[in-house]
């Protein structure tokens, strides 16, 4: 795991894009997975100004809200669909979900993981930092080897997901690709800024690996760059 600290989240988020960028242009690069919520969004917006040739790349969501309509703008889909598909010359077919309707989330996070293992694994994931050490959707409690699959969230989860929406919905279920899936990608980006990720970033870069914080599983990945700043870091810095 390489850590890389800046003073803010602006200084953060240009090396993170400097770094991404290199690994998406890498003739070896084809499968990519993509977080969605607020801390990745910046990133994703100084990747598309940048005019990357990315029409060879595969991209896949890495989660999504469960109980949401299809058509809401604010979901994982259509959010990575405006930010990531349309944003980088993505071609539609390339372009990978996993449904907000309950009654399909099982069946389509089964079949999102088989496409990605038909794709021969992802080459690159994107995430952000859950406030709970969580990947995804892939709460505390997640185990190492976990699979894709539907699940209820922490009550801080809702609680962040509510704030997302306005408070039109706040999903209390989230279907996630699972840890195996993703610890198994060749190369991790992960962002976490401001002070409310500090218990979460100390947890995931100095705990225990430990399921109760599934981020610390990143600790065993041979390529992993997190890219903080200073807020996030903070408890990290005290310890030093």
């Amino acid at each position: 795991m390489e850590l890389h600290v800046f003073p803010d989240s602006h200084q953060a988020n240009a090396a993170a894009t400097d770094c991404l960028a290199d690994w998406l242009t890498l003739p070896s690069t084809r499968n990519v997975m993509v977080a969605a919520g607020n801390t990745p969004i910046e990133l994703y917006r100084r990747i598309g100004e940048r005019g990357l040739m990315l029409s060879h790349l595969n991209v896949f969501a890495l989660d999504e809200y469960v109980g949401v309509p299809l058509e809401e703008p604010r979901n994982c889909a259509n959010l990575m669909r405006r930010c990531v598909q349309q944003a980088w010359g993505i071609p539609p077919a390339q372009f990978h979900t996993v449904s907000s309707l309950e009654a399909d989330a099982l069946a389509s996070v089964q079949e999102h993981e088989r496409k990605i293992t038909a794709a021969s694994g992802l080459d690159v994931i994107i995430l952000g930092l859950g406030q709970n050490g969580h990947l995804g959707f892939n709460e505390p409690g997640s185990a190492e080897n976990s699979v894709g699959r539907l699940l209820d969230l922490d009550t801080i989860s809702i609680e962040a997901n509510r704030k997302w929406f306005g408070g039109d919905y706040a999903p209390a279920k989230g279907v996630t690709v699972g840890l195996k899936t993703i610890l198994a990608a060749r190369q991790v980006l992960i962002m976490a800024h401001g002070s409310h990720k500090t218990v979460a970033v100390q947890a995931m870069v100095a705990g225990r690996r430990s399921p109760q914080c599934p981020a610390s599983f990143l600790q065993g990945h041979t390529d992993t760059h997190v890219f903080l700043d200073e807020a996030a870091a903070s408890k990290l810095q005290r310890t030093a």
